[in-house]
């Protein structure tokens, strides 16, 4: 962020750098360093600036769909910007990525990985991209080629906590409860400040039966939600991981006010399986506009 805003000084009509630090701030709220109106709202502004320098810059149409994507839950708008991006640079692998994201996020899993996978072979060394394919298969259900998946990723970079975390949680998932507790306090130790897998890790305890622990993190999560920003659509998850249907309706409506950036992935997320089917959570679908599968 530093280095960018840096050249923005020395430059102003610098539209690369407008998109790059669109990407810092709105990857920053994605992962719950900065709540969503310092991270994707953000991000939104910065690359409308660049796309007024330059329209035809691919980067920035990436950056435009990523943050109307997590914060205004716009599907079908940040569609035509990712499209838009692939028409101007087809080998932006960072475009394809992330459109990838979008399109498994609104249900449709095989243009998704396809696009993921089209990804892969533009930086076939990219350990998020890996991670992400690795994380739309668990949404799946897909659960061993998840654990394939990102444990190649893990290979590629063993220092990037996403990868741990998410390795962690598709153990959970394939009922190897230790190993995930393991993998998700690693990457824990790794992020070193941040929130967002501290609920994690409870949501793997409510999982593996742990029960006391679980609810010890969610009331840790929640006091630490008073002092600084701690994801609302986390708290639901891990209420939901518990099985207490009411509270987290009431944190998924707060996620939904604060347009909390992972609420995009409320369509296909596999921990709310079990809410499915009521009217509350077809309510909150239908809010968020999700188009046709």
């Amino acid at each position: 962020m530093q280095f960018f805003q840096q050249a923005i000084a020395f430059d102003p009509s610098y539209a690369g750098a407008q998109a790059g630090l669109a990407d810092c701030v709105g990857v920053l709220g994605f992962w719950g360093f900065v709540p969503p109106r310092q991270g994707c709202a953000a991000a939104k502004s910065f690359a409308l600036r660049a796309l007024e320098i330059d329209p035809n810059l691919a980067e920035a149409h990436t950056s435009l769909a990523w943050s109307i994507m997590h914060y205004d839950c716009d599907f079908m708008a940040a569609e035509k910007e990712f499209e838009r991006s692939i028409e101007l640079n087809p080998r932006y692998a960072t475009g394809r990525h992330w459109f990838g994201l979008h399109q498994a996020m609104i249900g449709r899993y095989e243009e998704g990985y396809a696009e993921l996978k089209r990804a892969t072979r533009l930086d076939p060394y990219s350990s998020m991209i890996h991670a992400t394919l690795g994380y739309i298969q668990l949404c799946a259900g897909r659960y061993d080629q998840a654990c394939e998946l990102l444990e190649k990723a893990l290979q590629l970079d063993p220092g990037l906590f996403q990868v741990r975390v998410g390795l962690g949680y598709a153990y959970s998932f394939r009922c190897e409860h230790d190993r995930g507790i393991a993998e998700i306090q690693n990457a824990i130790g790794l992020l070193q400040g941040g929130t967002i897998f501290i609920t994690w890790l409870g949501e793997v305890h409510a999982r593996a039966r742990r029960r006391k622990e679980a609810e010890k993190i969610l009331e840790d999560a929640v006091e630490l939600s008073k002092e600084r920003y701690v994801s609302s659509y986390f708290i639901a998850r891990l209420c939901a991981a518990l099985g207490d249907r009411e509270q987290t309706f009431q944190w998924l409506e707060t996620a939904y006010q604060e347009r909390a950036a992972w609420l995009a992935f409320v369509k296909i997320d596999p921990v709310l399986d079990d809410l499915r089917s009521d009217p509350r959570f077809q309510d909150l679908l239908r809010r968020m506009n999700f188009p046709e599968a």
